[in-house]
């Protein structure tokens, strides 16, 4: 019996080595987190905001503009497609998201997840780009920026 488990042991030992995969961290010096990382075939996004509509003009003293809800999402989808481009990946590649949205002030304070899907739907299930992923959508009491109503991470595979 204990030589039967310990030839079970060594063998699941032996796999698990060969189960090792390449890690490459996306990051820059500036960052305190990588933008995304690579382990084996998989690519993990951090979260990503949008970027500002209008930005700010120092001189006038005007704040920069995000936007509701749908120009946020919109924004943070568009710079997940172009970080996924940069590392040989489509939209089509992305098989989990996790979207967190913030009630907008503007809005009463009220969740705006029609808007948010407003800018999904470009995204997904598009004639051009058929691939939907899992997705979770949850409401967060606020986000890390003031400013910020939505921040997505995704998920996204290379296909083989």
């Amino acid at each position: 019996m204990l030589m039967a488990l310990a030839m079970i042991l060594s063998a699941q030992a032996g796999r698990q080595a060969d189960a090792q995969v390449n890690v490459k961290h996306l990051q820059t010096e500036k960052s305190p987190i990588a933008n995304g990382v690579w382990a084996g075939d998989t690519l993990y996004l951090s979260g990503q905001l949008a970027s500002p509509i209008t930005p700010a003009d120092t001189a006038k003293g005007t704040p920069a503009v995000y936007g509701d809800t749908k120009a946020q999402s919109l924004g943070a989808l568009t710079k997940i497609q172009a970080l996924l481009t940069e590392q040989g990946l489509t939209m089509g590649g992305v098989v989990m998201m996790h979207v967190f949205l913030a009630g907008d002030p503007a809005n009463g304070g009220k969740l705006d997840f029609a808007g948010m899907m407003a800018s999904y739907n470009q995204f997904f299930g598009t004639s051009a780009q058929p691939n939907k992923p899992a997705r979770s959508a949850m409401q967060v009491a606020a986000m890390a920026a003031p400013w910020a109503l939505v921040e997505i991470e995704v998920i996204a595979v290379k296909s083989k």
